[in-house]
């Protein structure tokens, strides 16, 4: 049960996990200010019906922004902050009723939490080091069931369904939705991103200290003296330089990986349900809805594992012998 009350037993590691979730909510908030101006057009990507020669008609995909709402002072509150507020609530009340009466011997719920939390332990532990995993893992582990059930959510039917339509399209197509999957919005991903790096420049200094992470990066030192050494020297110095290129990308990539993927198959879903037609959609769009049920897992552990492998990169421990 280690795994089980490192992630619970703590009450500063409830109000770091409380953090994470809160940041996660607000930090899209000041990011969708900047594109709340655009939000809810509709890309026409198909012909219209009149185009196809009658039937039904097909107005487009999944709008690119998410459609805000209303406001709350200065703030939009979007279709897709919604949903990340019913998913974080809905985990909040997980775990407060898993761990209401705990038990030494698990049932219910709490053995379900438990069995979850355990197999996240370990695997993230097999990464990160056994000195790592006591900082980290709460956040890992959150990031990972945060996006996993904020992706399972998205595929409930009838969430994109009910909203409101353009004038005159009401038996059509819902142009903005009251509800969108959370990492369909770019704003989501970006922020998790955010919070990830600056976790991760974080632990880095307090591991390896401002020397030690320079060091780390650019490993000028130990290349012995000589025409070779100082050649090196210079390499390095070059490979460092990669390395903080490399650095820099890295939120860009875990922000557009999720959000490509989850925004992707929620239009191939869209496309294949609106091509087999309003009897057949629904069987038409069957293997795609499994097959992003597991994209939805794959991506969860995918965004989790590189958090993870690149905090085990920089925190990593290096005995003297080694070097």
């Amino acid at each position: 049960m280690a795994g089980f009350y490192a992630f619970f037993g703590l009450k500063m590691d409830f109000k770091r996990i409380l953090a994470v979730l809160f940041l996660m909510m607000a930090v899209p908030c000041l990011v969708a200010e900047e594109a709340s101006g655009t939000s809810g057009h509709l890309i026409q990507v198909f012909p219209s019906s009149s185009e196809l020669g009658g039937g039904l008609p097909f107005l487009g995909s999944l709008p690119p922004n998410a459609v805000e709402l209303f406001k709350i002072g200065p703030l939009p509150v979007t279709n897709s902050m919604v949903v990340t507020w019913i998913v974080a609530l809905g985990i909040i009340f997980v775990v407060q009723l898993a761990t209401r009466n705990v038990k030494l011997v698990p049932e219910g719920i709490q053995n379900f939490v438990e069995f979850l939390v355990e197999g996240l332990y370990d695997f993230f532990r097999s990464v990160v080091g056994d000195h790592m995993i006591h900082r980290t893992f709460w956040f890992l582990a959150t990031a990972f069931i945060f996006i996993l059930f904020a992706n399972w959510f998205g595929l409930i039917p009838g969430l994109g369904t009910i909203g409101w339509a353009e004038p005159g399209h009401h038996n059509e197509h819902i142009t903005e939705p009251l509800m969108r999957g959370m990492n369909a919005d770019l704003n989501m991903t970006l922020a998790m991103a955010t919070i990830f790096m600056g976790l991760w420049l974080y632990w880095s200094l307090t591991e390896q200290g401002v020397g030690g992470f320079a060091g780390h990066i650019f490993s000028v030192k130990g290349h012995g003296g000589g025409l070779l050494g100082t050649f090196l020297v210079i390499v390095f110095i070059f490979v460092g330089l990669i390395e903080v290129v490399s650095i820099g990308v890295r939120p860009v990539a875990l922000t557009f990986r999720l959000y490509g993927n989850v925004f992707a198959g929620e239009n191939i879903l869209e496309t294949v349900m609106a091509m087999g037609g309003l009897y057949f959609g629904w069987l038409a769009v069957l293997p795609f809805y499994l097959l992003e049920i597991l994209v939805g897992l794959v991506q969860a552990l995918v965004f989790a594992l590189l958090c993870a492998v690149f905090t085990a990169l920089m925190c990593e421990k290096h005995d003297d012998h080694a070097h």
